[in-house]
């Protein structure tokens, strides 16, 4: 099926004009598949699988590619911070590039072309009227660093991890639009030492278990996962350096705005690792649906009002659901015929 690309630019800021087609909502990753929320590593096999999902390829692209190239040309050129790549991680920058190219030219031909002659690369992305000849491995030969430039024309953010001491580093990355987190601030820290706002996962083992197993990706075997939370309104760069741009829109939410207010927030989540370098690739792909949305898909509705009515105290409060979650309920209540 050829890829479909929305001809106008929608807005992720300000008068928020994102909406999704109900193409995209039926291929939303709707990420529940019990009545309750747990704590888990929930990892499997990168692989190709229902064609037509986001699952298909390894870099999903999809309706909004224009309006989130848009999106991240903004942010950077705003905040420059959001793209760091220190010096040690420069040849995992080019592996990264080389790596959405071929995916990128591989599953979506209709939009991107890549052509190599020994080192000497020719890029074409029709999708925002590019084309690039550059020398791979010298940064000269592009407009932006490597990494920035590839992810300049890729949906979602990237991290890559250096791996040493039996550990995972931050040390680059591109990342425009994190739930709640800085890559600036991030940057350096180990993989532990990133993920120590999380509740109640340290208690139960869960990124002991996930760093072994990361550690132990190997070149040609990648993996993913979901991850998700709420976002107010559909914006895609809710930073903590952007906090007081976003933090008081979770004030405005009332049992009768919260469907097209709340949205929900998908990460799919790919490691690989990285053949030059041996960095393991960190990608960020992100989802946004609105309730409004959401509830168009049957069982849906049911099944969020029980995440969100039995969600711990503890993860509703690091998701920064806590103090709309009893207007969220009451507007999500309607859709459990067993509710009181």
């Amino acid at each position: 099926m050829a890829l479909k690309l929305a001809s106008t630019t929608q807005s992720f800021r300000e008068d928020f004009t994102y909406r999704n087609s109900p193409d995209a909502i039926a291929r939303f990753p709707f990420p529940f598949p019990e009545d309750k929320y747990m704590y888990s590593v929930n990892i499997e096999p990168a692989v190709s699988r229902d064609p037509g999902s986001i699952f298909e390829h390894q870099f999903d692209i999809d309706e909004h590619y224009r309006s989130e190239m848009a999106e991240r040309a903004m942010v950077l050129e705003k905040d420059p911070r959001r793209s760091i790549v220190m010096p040690h991680m420069q040849i995992a920058a080019w592996d990264a590039l080389e790596l959405y190219m071929e995916h990128m030219s591989q599953d979506y031909p209709e939009w991107f072309t890549l052509e190599r002659q020994g080192d000497k690369w020719h890029w074409t992305n029709q999708a925002l009227g590019l084309a690039q000849s550059f020398v791979f491995g010298q940064a000269d030969t592009l407009p932006y660093e490597p990494l920035e430039y590839i992810m300049r024309q890729a949906q979602g953010d990237v991290a890559l991890l250096d791996q040493r001491d039996g550990d995972l580093f931050m040390d680059a990355g591109v990342v425009t639009a994190p739930a709640d987190w800085s890559l600036a601030f991030d940057a350096g820290m180990s993989f532990k030492q990133w993920h120590s706002p999380v509740p109640l996962a340290h208690q139960l083992g869960v990124f002991d278990r996930a760093l072994r197993f990361l550690l132990n990706i190997q070149v040609g075997h990648p993996v993913r996962r979901l991850n998700w939370t709420l976002t107010i309104n559909p914006r895609m760069d809710t930073s903590s350096e952007t906090y007081h741009e976003w933090g008081a829109d979770r004030g405005t939410v009332t049992a009768q705005n919260a469907g097209c207010k709340v949205h929900l927030r998908v990460e799919m989540q790919l490691m690989a690792r990285l053949p030059r370098s041996h960095a393991l690739l960190f990608g960020i792909r992100t989802y946004l649906a609105s309730l409004d949305e959401i509830v168009t898909q049957p069982g849906w509705g049911q099944r969020l009002y029980r995440v969100m009515r039995d969600l711990p105290a503890p993860i509703a409060d690091y998701k920064g659901i806590s103090r709309y979650r009893p207007q969220l309920l009451e507007w999500l209540r309607r859709f459990d015929p067993e509710a009181p």
